[in-house]
């Protein structure tokens, strides 16, 4: 499959707490096999699942188990240690999503982990649609928990229109184009470019200046303050937090339970070997 890491990049670590985003597809996966991810281990964060086009099987260490398809919100909490599998079912002919994941706050590195699935909110606009899938926008909210104030949604834009989008001005945001030709603000953007959008804004024009509907995500969230230490799929706030977890999920520790069902030739993902060198932090990168 064909993935693109939008986020973090040299000049951006977090828009909010949104400290990950991969955007992949569209892929025909009839032949090469599409998503198949064994057990892996997270900590630290939360993981959402955004679909545009096929069916993934989602199974974790806390019990959860859903087939997840475009229009519902899988949001997944590590807390102190979570696993889980993603593989896309034989229904899939063509993948095509994202994935995101949420920096969790100091005080919530130990809550219980947890997984819900449910049907994304659509509101109709003039010259658009909007689906919230974390937070809230134009009075309209998601149910999923998060731990520090965000947003998250999928906005289609008709073709030759331009719509716009009230926000928090506390907010700082990014705009994930997917597919069409769309101006943000006054910025020209390009598919699978990220346009970001500091904080102070009380509303973001999106302009599709192509002849097809243009769609793209949404996501922001008040500057994160705390600084996090990312490596492989661990979120924590030191290089030794980061040393800890590999260690305990190589030795199959306790902390992240186990994934029943899971059905592959590999059983688990086995951690990289770390770097030689100490794992920095990184920090919300300030606007000029």
């Amino acid at each position: 499959m064909s993935v693109r890491r939008t986020l973090p990049t040299r000049n951006r670590s977090l828009i909010g707490a949104w400290c990950f985003l991969d955007h992949y597809g569209p892929n025909d996966v009839t032949t090469a096999g599409g998503m198949h991810v064994p057990p892996h281990p997270h900590t630290g964060l939360q993981t959402v699942s955004w679909l545009f086009a096929g069916e993934v099987e989602h199974r974790d260490s806390g019990g959860g188990h859903a087939f997840i398809h475009p229009g519902e919100i899988a949001l997944m909490t590590s807390g102190y240690g979570i696993a889980h599998s993603e593989v896309s079912t034989p229904a899939t002919s063509v993948l095509h999503g994202v994935q995101l994941w949420v920096a969790l706050p100091s005080d919530a590195l130990t809550v219980p982990r947890d997984f819900i699935h449910s049907l994304a909110p659509v509101t109709a606009i003039a010259g658009g649609q909007v689906t919230v899938f974390v937070g809230s926008l134009l009075s309209v909210g998601s149910a999923v928990p998060t731990f520090t104030p965000l947003v998250g949604a999928e906005i289609l834009v008709d073709a030759l229109a331009t719509i716009e989008i009230a926000v928090d001005p506390t907010f700082e945001h990014g705009v994930l184009l997917d597919a069409g030709d769309i101006q943000v603000l006054d910025t020209h953007v390009r598919p699978s470019e990220l346009a970001y959008v500091p904080p102070g804004r009380h509303s973001i024009s999106l302009r599709n200046t192509g002849i097809d509907p243009a769609r793209m995500i949404l996501i922001g969230g008040t500057p994160f303050e705390e600084e996090i230490v990312m490596w492989w799929n661990f979120v924590g706030r030191r290089h030794e937090d980061i040393v800890l977890m590999r260690d305990e999920w190589q030795n199959e520790s306790d902390r992240f339970g186990e994934v029943t069902g899971f059905v592959g030739d590999v059983e688990r993902l086995d951690a990289p070997a770390l770097p030689r060198v100490r794992i920095l932090p990184r920090g919300n990168v300030r606007s000029r």
